[in-house]
Parts: C-alpha cells; structure tokens; sequence
C-alpha cells in the first residue's frame, strides 16, 4: 500500500473556541468547518505548553519542554533534536516545511518585532531535519513578509498577506512533488498579533458587535472587544488562504491535520496573550483527515505532543486511536514579555477538571470544567474537591 501524503496545518494563538464548527457565531471560518465535517475532530485538545517555542519543539519532537531542549524562550532547537521530519525522510518521504519557525537563536541585541527579526537566518543544521525549507525565524510580519531557505539563499521579501504567500509558496512545492509521498508542515503566523494588522482586505467588524465570555471583566472588555474585532479578521483572511490550499489537494491521497500551537486569553479574567493556564490559552483546534477514518467528535485528551505519533500512524495508513483520560500542560520558564504568565507552572486537564500547581508545586488552580467551564470558581481550597486534587497531582 502506497502511503498518503501528509499535511500539517500550524496557525498560531487560533484558540479552539474560536471556530465555526465549535460554535462560535463571529468566527467566520468556512474552510475549517468545511474540514471538520470531513475530519476526526479531538474535542478536548491541549498544548502541552502555551508559548510558541517551548510547544514547537514538543510537536515536532514529540517530547515537552525541557525535555526536548528548550526551557528558555530564547533557547534554540538543539542541532541534534531529532524530529519527526528526520524520521519520515528516512522511511522515504519528501519533507518540507514552510513559514514561520520560531526555533533558531534569537539574538537578544534584536528586537523580536520587525524587520531585523524578520530577515535572520535560519542555518541549515537548525531546521529540524526537512528537506526542503522555506521560512522565517519570527519578526511577526503579518504582511510582505521575508522568505529565505533552500532555494532562497538571502532572505527576500514577498508582497502580499503572510497566509496567503505562505500557503500559495506550499502550493506550488506540492504541485511539483512527484513520485515520493510527501510530509509538508504549512506554519502560519495569523491570527497572530499585531491585530490591527490589514488582513488580506477583511474588515475587523465594530468592536461593539463582538461578544465577550461572561469572565472577561469590565476592565478588560473595551481592549478584549478592540482585539477580538482584528483577531477575527486575520481568522477569516487566514482561513481563507488554507481553504484556497486544500482545495489543490486529493483527499483520496493526502491526509490533513490541522492545529494551532496556543490560543489567547483576549481578556478572560482580566489577562491577555498566552502562557497561562486557563482553557483560552492551552485548549486548540485539532482536525485530522485521512483516507478511509471516519469523521466523528472524539473526546479522547490528545496534546501536541501526539503529532508525531499520529503521524507515524497516518504514514503506516492507519489512524491512531487514543484512550488517554487526562493530558500534561506547563510552563517551564517566565517568559519575561508583556502580559505573559508570571510564573513557572504545571498541571493536569482532563475532559472534566484541571489542576494548577505553583512554582512551588503547591496546587494554585483547580476547576470543574463541566460545571464552571468559564473557570470563574478557583476550588483549590474547597474540601469537597480534596480527593480530585490528590488524584490530579499524582498525575503531574
């Protein structure tokens, strides 16, 4: 049996609420429902860490942070790393990756927004064992951005909205791939900050017409309104660059997983960006389509972590199926940015609880995600969730 081609969508801080297909009426997004519908949807997916590097190199190598070589923001994939690219390739896939990386150095002397950012390079041995490669180390250039790699030796800049180049510059690889199955990863920054970004000629709505969870508080809600109204734009235009992407692909041959790296918390109990532990930053889309699995909601608690055992299994032309009740979730260092989480953190989630510990490793947070699924009632010090906790923290 021929293997299928596989591909792998990464946006980033495209929370799992945020979707047609789970129910959100403002987020406009026909090209994902429209691969849900065809898909394994995994209702309870986590990031195992929320912030892009360390959760990076957790789904590329299937190992978290620090595991995996990196604890530090600024910590670079170790050359050595041996990711899921370098074991397809060796069992005869074509590999290439394309857009954003986020995995190199990064040069403190460079500020992580704009060009400079934008135009380092990433050198051959720290690109994780693809093939072919064609990205950015980071810079958030939403629009025209600096593309450098295997077939562009110096980094140029291409005009256009950074989804729609990335995906177009993925399509023109694919349609060249012949002979070999492939394994292309498609990383994409939107809806990524800065959200007052142009997209692609969406127009954010009227910030009053967005709605707002019941645990974004009033402080928080004119700046969550004026963040949502650009954030679902670069959501439309984003999901419209992958919808124009998989309309080129033959299902019948090509297997498709589609994710974000983390969400954002946009306001939810007065916090915004990522890094924390509430289900606004750690829960994201998970999508698999593949040849002959039937579509269906599974509630099995997968993390990115499991990308790569999915696609060991989708390589095999089989699917990977997981029984797992309760997934890990950290943040292995502060992240010293605004609005990050302020501290280091572990835990645990399953489909109906979660529990936080501190730096210290004393329980910090402890919801009812069935009955509280907001998470407005911290029960950490209530009596009657004594004995969950003790369970939880035996699972950290």
């Amino acid at each position: 049996m021929t293997p299928p081609n596989i591909l792998w969508i990464l946006t980033t801080q495209w929370r799992a609420q945020t979707c047609g297909y789970a129910g959100d009426p403002d987020a406009r997004t026909p090209a994902i429902d429209a691969l849900a519908a065809e898909s394994v949807d995994f209702t309870q997916a986590v990031t195992p860490h929320p912030f892009g590097p360390f959760a990076r190199a957790a789904l590329l190598t299937g190992r978290p942070s620090p595991e995996n070589g990196v604890r530090e923001y600024y910590d670079p994939l170790p050359p050595d790393a041996r990711t899921i690219a370098h074991e397809l390739a060796g069992g005869g896939f074509r590999t290439a990756f394309f857009g954003k990386w986020h995995l190199a150095e990064k040069p403190r002397d460079v500020p992580l927004v704009g060009e400079a950012h934008a135009r380092l390079l990433v050198a051959d041995n720290a690109r994780g064992g693809f093939t072919h490669w064609e990205g950015f180390e980071g810079g958030f250039q939403i629009n025209d951005p600096w593309l450098h790699g295997t077939v562009i030796a110096e980094p140029r800049r291409f005009l256009g909205y950074q989804s729609d180049v990335v995906c177009e510059r993925a399509a023109e690889w694919l349609a060249a791939a012949k002979g070999a199955p492939w394994f292309c990863v498609v990383s994409l920054e939107p809806p990524h900050p800065p959200y007052d970004a142009p997209a692609a000629g969406v127009s954010p709505r009227d910030p009053v017409e967005v709605r707002v969870p019941e645990n974004v508080p009033a402080a928080a809600e004119k700046k969550a309104r004026r963040e949502l109204a650009g954030y679902h734009a670069h959501i439309e235009a984003t999901d419209r660059a992958i919808g124009r992407l998989l309309e080129k692909l033959n299902p019948e041959r090509c297997a498709v997983v589609f994710t974000s790296v983390h969400g954002d918390m946009h306001g939810a109990h007065g916090l915004f960006r990522k890094g924390w532990p509430h289900e606004e930053s750690v829960r994201v889309p998970l999508l698999v389509r593949a040849p002959g699995v039937a579509t269906r909601k599974d509630r099995a608690v997968v993390s990115l972590l499991d990308l790569p055992e999915i696609t060991r299994g989708l390589a095999a032309g089989k699917f990977r199926e997981f029984h797992r009740d309760h997934a890990r979730i950290s943040m292995p260092s502060v992240v010293q940015l605004p609005h990050q989480c302020d501290r280091v953190w572990r835990g645990v989630r399953t489909a109906e609880q979660k529990l936080v510990l501190g730096p210290d490793g004393a329980p910090w947070l402890f919801f009812d995600l069935v009955a509280d699924p907001l998470e407005q009632f911290n029960r950490v010090d209530d009596s009657a969730s004594a004995g969950s906790i003790s369970r939880l923290r035996e699972l950290s």
